[in-house]
């Protein structure tokens, strides 16, 4: 499958400025970041692709190479690559990644990220998750060394410019014409050097700590919603953001009700004296109990709608509907008495099983044209 042109990715012309270059980057990579885009697969390949085209376009040998040569120009394979060039690229990366995550420019060279997003499975009932409640949860969390302030260095000393990378968190080895950029092995990719660590983090700035936060579930979550907490995640390192706390929400099964979305669903048992002849019963609903009338000959499987009886989702404009599932009670323990009354009762039915039994008519009918006889 033939790559797409690195203008067209990021949107310019071919006579486009280094400036403009990296506008457009910054814009696509904002707009595209898998982090700002945990939904949507395609995000990351998009993110991807601009990155690629920035790297190249970004850097004159690049770019020279790329206008005259096209894709082949650049090719390792096809000795394509210019030495150098990694400079400008990072530095573009180093501002959008400061923009999305608030770490600054060259947030990761001098050591600054953003803590971790968390998550938290939050299972709750159904009738929680139709009005809406209020709880507590515990989560373990990393927190900022109090002993250190987070630096990572004993009290009363401080971290020290990396003499390896000289703060730069990344180190460069040149290789003909080939230029490798990896994180520095020294201070890992702090920019910093911790000579005499703290003893209760032990260099990390960090510890693992638990916290209870209070989790307010608005009325009409379904499952699979998410609550965002933000900056309840894992603290930053170095003075960075803390990261967010998603909350994940499961409704536990109900003992009566199914959820469809902002419907519910219910099955009703009926005895087949009031599905033959008729009634009244009652109905549990989530606001309490309700009366319906059972028509006289209705049939098991028949749905009953109660309008408004459902629930009011988190997006949704009004409540949803209650689906009554009639299911006709066969009755058991019978005694001599009734068993005798039941058997009259079919006896009278097979007399005029066209009249009585409309159903089992209808259904033999079936058969027999099947098998054509």
């Amino acid at each position: 499958m033939a790559k797409k042109d690195f203008y067209e990715i990021l949107g310019l012309n071919r006579d486009a400025s280094e400036e403009e270059i990296k506008k457009a980057y910054r814009k696509l990579a904002m707009k595209h970041h898998p982090d700002r885009n945990p939904d949507t697969p395609k995000s990351e390949e998009y993110f991807k692709e601009a990155k690629e085209a920035y790297e190249i376009l970004s850097d004159a040998q690049k770019r020279a190479a790329y206008d005259q040569y096209g894709h082949a120009g650049i090719d390792p394979q096809a000795g394509g690559f210019g030495p150098g060039g990694a400079g400008g690229f990072a530095d573009a990366f180093g501002d959008i990644f400061g923009d999305i995550f608030g770490g600054g420019r060259g947030g990761g060279r001098s050591g600054v990220y953003r803590g971790a997003d968390l998550r938290y499975n939050l299972e709750i009932s159904l009738e929680d998750a139709a009005r809406g409640a209020e709880t507590r949860i515990r989560i373990p969390t990393m927190e900022q060394c109090e002993a250190c302030g987070g630096s990572g260095a004993k009290k009363g000393t401080s971290p020290t410019t990396c003499p390896t990378c000289h703060g730069h968190g990344q180190v460069r080895m040149q290789q003909g014409f080939f230029s490798i950029q990896q994180t520095c092995p020294k201070c890992h990719g702090n920019g910093r050097f911790v000579a005499d660590p703290c003893q209760t983090c032990h260099g990390a700035g960090r510890v693992k700590q638990h916290k209870t936060l209070s989790v307010k579930i608005p009325a009409g979550v379904d499952e699979g919603d998410r609550i965002r907490l933000s900056g309840e995640g894992e603290h930053g390192v170095s003075g960075g953001p803390s990261g967010d706390l998603y909350v994940q929400i499961h409704i536990k099964p109900h003992q009566v009700f199914q959820r469809d979305h902002d419907d519910l669903h219910c099955e009703m048992p009926v005895s087949f004296t009031i599905a033959a002849l008729g009634g009244e019963i009652e109905i549990p609903t989530l606001d309490g109990m309700a009366k319906i009338k059972i028509p006289a000959e209705t049939q098991s499987g028949k749905v009953f709608r109660l309008r408004g009886k459902g629930i009011k989702g988190v997006r949704s404009h009004g409540h949803g509907d209650l689906m009554c599932h009639v299911v006709v009670e066969t009755p058991v323990n019978l005694t001599e008495r009734q068993k005798e009354l039941l058997r009259e009762l079919e006896a009278i039915n097979i007399t005029d099983g066209s009249r009585h039994n409309p159903r089992a008519k209808s259904w033999m009918d079936r058969v027999k044209d099947f098998f054509g006889s």
